[in-house]
This record gives C-alpha cells, structure tokens and sequence, in this order.
C-alpha cells in the first residue's frame, strides 16, 4: 500500500497497489496543478479528509475535476466528470504522485505525455524518454 498526503495533512488518499507509471504531463491542467498522475481503479483509492474540486473553464464539457486541499492548495487527486462517467464509467482516477515519499515510487517508470499538442482522441506522443524513479 502506498499512502500520499498534501502538505497540511488534511487530506490523505490509501493506494491498494504500485502505479504501473506515473504521468507528468505539460498541458496547461497538469502543469498550472503541479501534478504528476498515477492512475487506478477508484475501488483501489481511499480520500481521507474532505477536498474541493475544479473543472476547467476553458472546456465546454470537461472530463476531469481535480480535487485539492481547501487548506493548503495542494492537489490531490482527480475524478471523472459525470459526462466522462456516462460515456466510459466510472472507471478510473487520478493520484498525483508528487504527494508520495520517493521511497514508495523507487523502480516506477516516468512518462512525459504531450498533452499541450495532444487532440484528445488516440495515443500520447512524448516529449522525451521515459525514466524509472529512484
């Protein structure tokens, strides 16, 4: 199990598992959220602590919300949209990974998805090579 904290402690999310990899992503979303995202099954992460979210403005129908410490700022997770969820289910979640000890993430592989050229339909392409952690 690997468990992530903001800065205060108010929020803590429980993972059931390794991320197979983490994500650091540069479209304006991850970046401007400092986040680096491992994504699971939300039957896999417990939120401990309660958070609030936001949804992009620059998007007419987003499909994330990034949830985030009303304390400290920092981001926490993310959740799907409920038109993301009707049209996929409710499937998957973001843990930003930035909020976890090195330690826990030592051997896991590091992406660098294109997502400020991404069109939002197929595969990622990278702006450089993936790396393992630690």
């Amino acid at each position: 199990m690997i468990k992530t904290s903001c800065l205060c402690g108010q929020i803590d999310l429980e993972l059931t598992k390794r991320p197979e990899f983490i994500h650091e992503c540069n479209c304006t979303l991850c970046s401007k959220t400092g986040a680096r995202w491992a994504y699971f099954h939300p039957s896999e992460v417990t939120v401990h602590g309660e958070t609030q979210g936001f949804r992009r403005a620059d998007k007419d129908e987003p499909n994330a919300e990034v949830q985030f410490c009303p304390t400290c700022g920092a981001t926490s997770h993310f959740v799907l949209t409920e038109k993301a969820i009707a049209a996929h289910g409710n499937t998957m979640m973001g843990v930003n990974m930035w909020l976890a000890d090195a330690g826990d993430l030592a051997g896991i592989e590091l992406r660098h998805p294109n997502g400020r050229d991404w069109s939002g339909d197929g595969d990622f392409t990278y702006v450089r090579e993936a790396r393992s952690l630690g």
